[in-house]
């Protein structure tokens, strides 16, 4: 059964359902409000960690102080101090006066720091100290500062793997995960749970737009149960958002929302061409430009191989059989080898990751006859990035 402070919470912060896994993270998050200890929330992304904070501070004794929410991976490394511990005048470029940060500003109150798996890590030296000491130093300054703040964290990456391969600090990790706080992915929470924030949803969408709300057929809950959600809530809210804008009749059919879920229907899949199953996937521009050089090393040393067979007179191109033949080489042998490998050191040395960047895209457009959706796809990055690309080289 259901704490009646869980359900209270759920009515005043819009949570909806209820899977038990769901129940027992607001147990937690309003067990441990009344403390100061440091919670850690984890989950995949579009789960809802950012209402649990809220949950956590407005249950506090510090519901009267500042509440600060900071996106970790939104800010720039080579600002992200000034942001949270705050600069003096003229320590860098660009700071025109004394700036407070959100740990000065917060003093009393509880800071929120979402996906702070991506902080740089000598960032996570400076949290850290404010964790154990709740001193800090703004950028440019030497004077030690003190600050009494509530610090919960969240984030969607394994911060137990990104220890092992030393992208985040193992103590820092022990600090903030004094009190751990799971929340479950929607697919988890079964067919009660996705079909009441369907309902939700569909019924705020209505509400907002003026119009009847969508309904679903018996095959289109199968359909809408069945999918993964790997966007989880947020995905659900906005497919929802989108078929009650798009769709006129209101009563959805199966046949509908499979047009809607990309899981069902190969057409709807961002990636426009049939993938090769042995061709490489590639999951950045610079993965691709290290196989085009690795590539062109390989053909360079059977170019290499072959000049090698021709010269030494063992390649079938060479007339062998002809006893009037005389390779224009053969008067005056000479050594092979060196030349080869210098100017396999010219192409290595002379042609630049730009260079053959520049020279796949143009050969992707020449393909596609300067489709540019087909060429994105072909290379294995996104329309915004060829496009971004066609303006920096002038391949208009």
């Amino acid at each position: 059964m259901v704490k009646t402070d869980v359900q209270q919470i759920k009515q005043r912060f819009g949570i909806i359902g209820h899977n038990p896994n769901l129940d027992r993270a607001i147990d937690v998050a309003l067990q441990v409000a009344p403390t100061d200890l440091s919670v850690l929330i984890t989950g995949e992304s579009g789960v809802g960690k950012e209402t649990f904070p809220q949950i956590i501070h407005q249950n506090s004794a510090r519901k009267h102080g500042q509440y600060i929410a900071v996106n970790c991976g939104a800010i720039p490394e080579g600002t992200i101090d000034s942001e949270l511990f705050g600069h003096e005048k003229g320590s860098f470029t660009g700071a025109l006066a004394d700036r407070k940060g959100y740990f000065e500003v917060a003093d009393g109150g509880t800071i929120f720091l979402d996906e702070v798996g991506e902080l740089p890590i000598p960032t996570q030296a400076r949290l850290l100290r404010v964790l154990e000491s709740g001193e800090f130093i703004k950028v440019g300054s030497s004077k030690v500062l003190k600050t009494n703040v509530r610090i919960v964290a969240a984030t969607n990456v394994n911060l137990v793997q990104a220890v092992g391969e030393g992208k985040f600090r193992e103590d820092l990790y022990y600090r903030l995960n004094t009190v751990p706080i799971q929340i479950p992915p929607l697919r988890e929470r079964g067919a009660e749970d996705i079909l009441l924030l369907f309902r939700k949803f569909a019924g705020d969408c209505a509400e907002k737009y003026r119009m009847p709300a969508i309904r679903l057929d018996d095959e289109a809950k199968n359909l809408l149960v069945a999918y993964r959600w790997p966007g989880n809530v947020r995905e659900l809210k906005n497919l929802t958002e989108r078929i009650s804008v798009i769709e006129e009749d209101r009563d959805l059919t199966g046949p509908v929302l499979r047009q809607y879920l990309p899981d069902l229907n190969m057409e709807k899949l961002p990636v426009l061409v049939r993938q090769d199953p042995d061709q490489k996937i590639f999951n950045s521009e610079r993965e691709i430009l290290y196989q085009v050089l690795f590539d062109m090393k390989k053909d360079v040393t059977e170019l290499k191989k072959l000049v090698h067979d021709i010269m030494t007179g063992s390649h079938p191109l060479v007339p062998e059989e002809d006893p009037g033949y005389s390779h224009p080489i053969n008067a005056r042998p000479m050594p092979m080898e060196p030349h080869i490998q210098e100017a396999e050191d010219v192409v290595e040395e002379t042609l630049s990751l730009e260079d053959v960047e520049k020279e796949m895209i143009r050969k992707a457009l020449e393909r596609h006859n300067g489709r540019r959706k087909n060429a994105a796809a072909d290379l294995k990055i996104s329309e915004r990035t060829l496009y971004r690309k066609i303006k920096e080289y002038e391949l208009e």
